[in-house]
């Protein structure tokens, strides 16, 4: 018994130790790759496909001032005033549930950060719970600032695309830092699920989207500076 509490001692401190350690490297090093990303690309080989990647990092300064404010006004109004965990929304998908409606999620961007960097995409109890944890260590040791500069690096924008940067010059023949507000909002109104919708050719769907993720920016300031 006591080489297994030993044991279990080790593993809990190694398990701490490691993602607060990884957390720390991230807060300054880019995130060039991502479990996402060796995913796709095993489904890729699997299926006998081209090999599909397409990512080019860079910081929040070279990126349009348009795309925090639509990715916000998209996907997580409340990022600037929450601490990790948008409750409201949490809420709000519960009841929707409890319902039988159509049943939507309820993460923050920082949820979304902390999955896409850290974890799998498939949802179970077990990847919630790593999420909620890696949560909680990025909006300490990160800020929101960072936090967006990630997300918007390493957010899946299209088949085998990855970040503002790669899906500026792939769908827009434009940099990261020249895309229009309407660019930005139809990126983020395919989010929701890049694999279907494409910022590229969108759908009659995505271009309501784009409307209305542009009337909600109206009311997201720019991004600030921490």
């Amino acid at each position: 018994m006591k080489k297994l509490q030993t044991l279990l001692r080790w593993i809990v401190l190694l398990f701490f130790g490691s993602t607060i350690l990884a957390v720390f490297i991230y807060k300054w090093c880019p995130v060039y790759v991502t479990p996402l990303m060796v995913i796709r690309c095993a489904q890729q080989v699997r299926h006998g496909e081209q090999l599909r990647l397409k990512h080019h990092w860079v910081p929040l300064d070279s990126m349009s001032i348009y795309m925090p404010v639509a990715v916000m006004a998209s996907e997580d109004q409340r990022f600037l005033t929450h601490s990790g965990f948008d409750f409201i929304e949490i809420d709000k998908a519960m009841e929707e549930r409890r319902s039988g409606k159509r049943y939507r999620g309820g993460s923050t961007i920082s949820q979304q950060t902390a999955k896409n960097v850290f974890l799998w995409p498939k949802a179970n109890w077990l990847r919630k719970g790593l999420e909620a944890y890696f949560t909680v260590l990025i909006e300490l040791v990160w800020g929101k600032e960072r936090i967006m500069e990630v997300y918007l690096n390493s957010i899946e924008m299209g088949d085998g695309i990855y970040g503002a940067e790669a899906v500026a010059q792939l769908h827009f023949r434009r940099t990261a830092k020249t895309l229009t507000r309407p660019n930005c909002a139809l990126i983020a109104a395919t989010l929701p699920n890049p694999l279907k919708y494409n910022s590229k050719d969108p759908s009659s769907y995505v271009l309501k989207r784009q409307t209305a993720i542009m009337r909600q920016m109206r009311h997201i300031d720019v991004f600030p500076k921490e």
